[in-house]
């Protein structure tokens, strides 16, 4: 038993370490085992060569279908297609260059298409030439919502080409950004909607320009001087370029210009209100010529301002001419002098457009009433619209003169505006109460005066000497304005009283 306790008490020692021999026979017998159950590597075969599996080729990007040409291949396209492009256009009479650095279709095609959607509109090839960046506009992001957008306000279709070929840069506007907002200024400015695209038909270019810019300045300047602000819509209407003239360039010299012949500041408002289109007259190549020609053929200075208020068309017409033409007619048909001539255009400034029928029909009327030419010299120099007035009407009132009145030919030499005076509403009835009463009195005591002086002559039982003593001289103002209303109410042939050269100036 003891020697059993003995035996148990002890334990046994750990086992001894493997010796390095042992320890590298274990690694390669772990090593063989591992490589016998794991498959083999490819590559890592120990056969021969030509038993080895070859790698698969890795395929080339051409041969893909998913493959991409390379960004020079792609900008060699596109300089290909660009040049095919330039091309068409050149054949148009188109300069490429000037659409250099402009993005422009990519095809011929879709170019094409563009072209004829321009000459749809009435553009020529030349047009094209002459502003080329129209050919950048799609057709349908800008050109179709700006012709659309015209084409609701009222712009006509017969008026497009000409609006497209002054103001082509529309194509590329935006109509909420730069067209909308001028309508909406013309339309606060009282031009009428339906005045609206008349206005932008005569001067497109009007959509061009800023709300704050001259539009504004020019206006307000005008209702300055005197225009009233409730003529300002119609002045636009009628001279819509008035909104791009530079006050201090344009309209304020002009202004001042009149100024300094006579006029007064609100007469010139009143001028412009009538004719809004004096103000597109050149200052230095036609109105300071104008106003020098009227000096030399013997208009005195002070007579200037009634001139160009009673005629401002005179301001714009190539006048020089005209007076030479007009005194050579009326010194060989009338008998005219030079320094009567200048008398009779500041009577009645219009006279330099009559026609040379005109005067000669009027002045063998007159003589074939009995009278020399000597005496028509006299009467149209002191009535110078003996020559513009209607024949119908002057023979009627000579044969009352003659056969009712049974007056002298004296007294018409004397008063030559009794033809100007209505025969039934002022002639007739003034005679037969004047004859009713008994008085004997001068042409002029009886028409030279307003209804209302009339009424209170008539209330008269005889007729003072400083009555009779009435001035022969009669209202040149009121005698123009009508001859000139008369004028711009008939239409103008060849058998008018007027030039129908100054249609251009009328409106």
């Amino acid at each position: 038993m003891k020697s059993l306790f003995l035996f148990s008490a002890h334990p046994k020692p750990p086992p001894l370490p493997p010796s390095p021999h042992l320890r590298k026979l274990l690694r390669l017998t772990a090593s063989a085992s591992t490589s016998a159950s794991s498959p083999p590597r490819a590559g890592r075969s120990r056969g021969p060569a030509h038993a080895r599996p070859r790698p698969s080729p890795r395929p080339s990007p051409s041969s893909s279908l998913y493959a991409r040409p390379s960004l020079l291949d792609m900008e060699r396209g596109r300089a290909a297609r660009r040049a095919d492009v330039d091309a068409f256009l050149a054949s148009l009479g188109v300069d490429p260059g000037e659409l250099a650095g402009l993005e422009l279709p990519a095809t011929i095609d879709v170019m094409r298409e563009r072209v004829e959607f321009l000459h749809s509109l009435g553009l020529s090839n030349e047009d094209l030439a002459a502003y080329p960046l129209a050919l950048g506009c799609s057709v349908r992001k800008n050109m179709v919502p700006v012709l659309d957008y015209l084409g609701k306000l009222g712009v006509r279709q017969d008026a497009l080409p000409d609006l497209l070929r002054r103001y082509p840069q529309v194509l590329h506007a935006s109509v909420v950004v730069d067209l909308a907002p001028v309508v909406k200024y013309l339309q606060g400015m009282d031009v009428r909607p339906h005045d609206v695209p008349r206005v932008l038909e005569r001067y497109p270019e009007l959509l061009g320009f800023k709300l704050e810019g001259t539009m504004s300045t020019s206006i307000a300047y005008l209702v300055g001087i005197g225009v009233a602000r409730r003529q300002v819509g119609s002045v636009i209407t009628r001279f819509p370029e008035v909104l791009g003239m530079r006050v201090g360039k344009i309209i304020k010299p002009f202004v001042e210009h009149l100024e300094g012949i006579g006029l007064q500041r609100l007469a010139i408002a009143r001028i412009i209100e009538k004719k809004p289109y004096v103000l597109g007259f050149g200052l230095e190549d036609k109105v300071k010529p104008n106003i020098e020609a009227l000096l030399e053929f013997g208009v005195r200075k002070e007579a200037l301002a009634f001139i160009v208020a009673q005629y401002p068309d005179i301001l714009g017409i190539e006048l020089r001419d005209k007076l030479a033409a007009q005194q050579s007619l009326f010194e060989s048909s009338i008998l005219v002098s030079s320094e009567d001539f200048g008398r009779v255009i500041e009577r009645m400034p219009q006279a330099i457009s009559l026609g040379r029928t005109a005067v000669l029909k009027h002045v063998n009327f007159l003589t074939s009433c009995g009278f020399l030419l000597s005496q028509v010299s006299k009467m149209v120099v002191a009535c110078p619209q003996l020559l513009a007035l209607n024949m119908d009407i002057m023979k009627m009132s000579f044969e009352y003169f003659q056969n009712e009145m049974e007056r002298d030919l004296e007294e018409l030499v004397e008063f030559p505006a009794f033809f100007t005076y209505g025969l039934e509403s002022t002639v007739r009835p003034r005679h037969e109460m004047v004859a009713k009463k008994g008085f004997t009195c001068s042409l002029a005591w009886l028409l030279n005066c307003s209804d209302a002086k009339f009424d209170e002559r008539m209330k008269y039982d005889t007729i003072g000497i400083e009555e009779m003593e009435v001035d022969n001289s009669f209202d040149t103002n009121t005698l123009s304005e009508r001859v000139e209303d008369e004028v711009e109410d008939e239409d103008l042939d060849e058998d008018s009283d007027y030039d129908s050269t100054d249609d251009e100036f009328i409106e």
